[in-house]
């Protein structure tokens, strides 16, 4: 595949490898999926204990491992955009440890920014789609996504955000492994499922454009509205809408969305 890539900008030759890729990525897709839905799940956190145990995670990469933040002495990391934001985590079913978590900050008013707002507002191209062009209710930032060392092997001190590194092969079995390069991509699907159930529509994030990329070619094509600037290391504002998400997904990721928001309904409809 990482052959085939560099043809596919190509003239006449390049539609084809395109299509080649979809179809493997596709048919990868469905694999991927499967496994999925057999060693991860999606958790959303509805209770206080789940909530902690997303903030054990951050506390644990962004503070201890990454030290982007300062070391908290309950070991949770904590800002005050988690009042205002839903949790998710990813599940490895067997052991019952925590592989992933996300949260997405959202706005019911012009007070109650989002983190793009307060701290990289001038990083966004004003030519381009700004936070303010939509109602409050309708937008929302993914952000503090973080996997813990155990489900990766860190190849440099550099966080990159996709948990797409070497794999921690000696504990897990061989289709396991093949579904941890997944966690973040499961990590932004069932953000995306919780967003379409809030009726969020519009979709912000700082993040590498390396994993923008990787997210791309997986059918989640995020677009970039403005430069790379220092935050938590390099990263850029990226946008994506709803409409955007559910047009481009290929068929075997979709599936895997599918069975994502199966299981995030169930926890929706038991929280009430």
């Amino acid at each position: 595949m990482k052959k085939l890539r560099k043809y596919a900008e190509k003239p006449i030759i390049g539609p084809i490898i395109k299509k080649l890729m979809n179809f493997e990525v596709s048919r990868q897709a469905n694999k991927i999926s499967t496994h999925f839905s057999e060693y991860l799940g999606p958790v959303i956190a509805f209770s206080d204990l789940q909530k902690s145990e997303s903030y054990k995670i951050r506390h644990n990469v962004y503070c201890q491992e990454l030290k982007f933040e300062e070391l908290k002495p309950n070991g949770l990391e904590i800002d005050s955009f988690d009042s205002h934001s839903t949790h998710c985590l990813i599940k490895h079913i067997p052991s019952g440890d925590y592989a992933g978590t996300v949260r997405i900050v959202k706005s019911t008013n012009e007070n109650q920014l989002l983190p793009i707002e307060k701290y990289c507002i001038s990083s966004i191209d004003e030519n381009k789609v700004h936070p303010s062009d939509f109602p409050r209710h309708e937008i929302c930032e993914i952000s503090r996504l973080a996997v813990p060392a155990q489900f990766r092997k860190r190849q440099t001190d550099k966080f990159t955000g996709s948990a797409t590194g070497v794999i921690n092969e000696n504990i897990y079995s061989e289709r396991e492994l093949r579904c941890f390069p997944f966690i973040a991509v499961g990590l932004y699907l069932t953000a995306a499922s919780v967003c379409l159930r809030l009726g969020i529509k519009h979709c912000f994030v700082m993040m590498e454009p390396r994993l923008a990329r990787s997210l791309r070619f997986v059918g989640i094509p995020f677009d970039q509205v403005g430069p790379v600037v220092e935050y938590h290391g390099k990263r850029a504002p990226f946008y994506i809408s709803r409409h955007q998400l559910m047009n481009s997904m290929s068929p075997g990721f979709k599936s895997m969305l599918t069975n994502i928001d199966k299981k995030v309904e169930e926890q929706f409809y038991e929280d009430k």
